[in-house]
């Protein structure tokens, strides 16, 4: 069979696709089955991506979606099904957790919970016999009219799966992504990553890894086609397993010395570690700091750290030469103007080269998601609205949208005012400072 895979894209075309196709591709390639690959950029109109189809095709179009593409991929895939008769399927963070809302949607007929290679496969097989969507009784899948479905297993080794089909991720360069693991041993409330834990919990443990030879031979393939400049490690949390991060730096630095970057939680590093990893090759690390405020970090996001192991974790990770970027969130429940003026004094106390900062958006699937839910902070169109991170969804008791759209200012100053940055931790009177400014401005809207 053609299985074609749609890369909805909700912002800009230079980013990496969605893995989970790359991973499908090579699995179905294997078993004998045709798959292609069709980015979508913003510019597209409904018509041409339906002309697109007519060429290519397909006997199944397939995508991998998060919860900011799927309004653009819901409005994208009925217009498709108005034109061509072709079984769609879809995977991935936001229909495996709202697999009901995605299935009442024109033009889906099956929805992917949770791992698909397997699945997938077996998908593929019951779509050549000519079943029906309510027909099919597959682990994992779950068509449009019919039961829910059991799951299986998580796959494993993951050794035993064939490297990503590369020609799905769009990387340019020599620029690679590559992902180590899957599941997430952390409870962060705000986290749609640590929910598959949940989903597979009486059906197997789906937190593994990939063994370290594994790694470095995908690592030697990829050099071997062509240019192998950085890497990029998309794993949650990569310094988990101490004792495989450190085998990792002597095997990886040795045979490779590709720079790299990843990403880490601050609980899981130390300065001996990150000594190990630069000089193994790593050049930049993104840590998710959240929120300045203590209590929001334990209480709400279930994330027991202190603010002095962010500030020593930075000036650990500088030490060894190592760039560092924090990313933050704005308008989380229960939160505070006070508590958003924290963020921004911590953030300067951290002196990261590099930040993000989002509005915090319920992912559903999340404990947050719930909590906003049973606490009447989400109206029921929410899902019909835009999953941005610059405005909220949320009705919240200690936030008005003046508060937010306040708070979001102030990151834009802070970000156009690199001088701010080296200014140093900030006095009390400057924090005093940054409260005002945000109530101002809250004031002002």
């Amino acid at each position: 069979m053609d299985v074609l895979f749609l890369e909805i894209d909700t912002e800009s075309t230079w980013a990496v696709a969605s893995l989970g196709p790359a991973f499908l591709a090579s699995y179905l390639r294997a078993a004998g089955h045709s798959v292609r690959f069709l980015r979508v950029p913003l510019e597209w109109d409904a018509d041409r991506v339906v002309e697109q189809v007519r060429t290519i095709q397909p006997g199944l179009i397939g995508l991998s979606l998060t919860t900011r593409q799927w309004l653009r991929a819901r409005g994208l895939v009925e217009q498709i099904r108005h034109h061509h008769d072709i079984p769609v399927v879809t995977g991935g963070l936001h229909p495996t957790f709202s697999p009901e809302d995605v299935l009442a949607a024109p033009g889906f007929d099956y929805v992917c919970l949770g791992e698909g290679e397997t699945a997938l496969l077996d998908l593929v097989r019951f779509l050549k016999t000519g079943g029906k969507p309510s027909d099919v009784r597959i682990p994992n899948i779950w068509g449009k009219g019919g039961p829910r479905p059991a799951l299986r297993a998580p796959f494993e080794p993951l050794d035993d799966l064939p490297f990503m089909a590369r020609d799905l991720l769009d990387e340019r360069y020599g620029v690679v992504h590559v992902s180590t693991q899957r599941g997430c041993p952390f409870k962060c409330t705000y986290c749609a990553a640590r929910m598959y834990n949940e989903l597979y919990a009486d059906t197997g443990d789906y937190g593994r890894r990939r063994s370290l030879a594994n790694v470095i031979q995908e690592l030697h393939e990829i050099k071997a086609r062509g240019p192998l400049n950085y890497v990029i490690f998309l794993d949650d949390t990569f310094t988990i397993n101490h004792p495989w991060v450190h085998q990792f730096c002597d095997g990886y630095g040795e045979q490779l010395g590709v720079p790299f970057s990843l990403h880490a939680r601050v609980e899981t590093v130390n300065a001996k570690l990150l000594q190990r990893l630069a000089r193994a090759g790593c050049r930049h690390i993104t840590y998710g700091v959240e929120s300045g405020s203590d209590r929001l970090r334990r209480e709400v996001m279930r994330r027991p750290v202190s603010n002095q192991r962010f500030v020593d974790v930075f000036q650990w990770t500088r030490d060894a030469g190592i760039l560092v970027t924090a990313n933050y969130m704005m308008g989380l429940p229960t939160e505070t103007p006070a508590e958003m003026a924290e963020t921004v004094t911590l953030h300067h106390r951290l002196e990261p080269d590099d930040f993000g900062f989002f509005v915090f958006y319920p992912y559903p699937g999340t404990h947050l998601h719930r909590y906003c839910i049973e606490h009447g902070y989400l109206g029921a169109d929410h899902l019909d609205q835009p999953a941005n991170h610059r405005t909220s969804v949320l009705t919240l008791p200690t936030l008005t949208p003046a508060d937010i759209d306040a708070g979001y200012e102030t990151w834009t100053v802070v970000r156009t005012a690199s001088a701010l940055r080296r200014s140093g931790p900030l006095s009390e009177v400057g924090h005093r400072a940054v409260v005002e400014q945000i109530e101002h401005c809250a004031t002002a809207g």
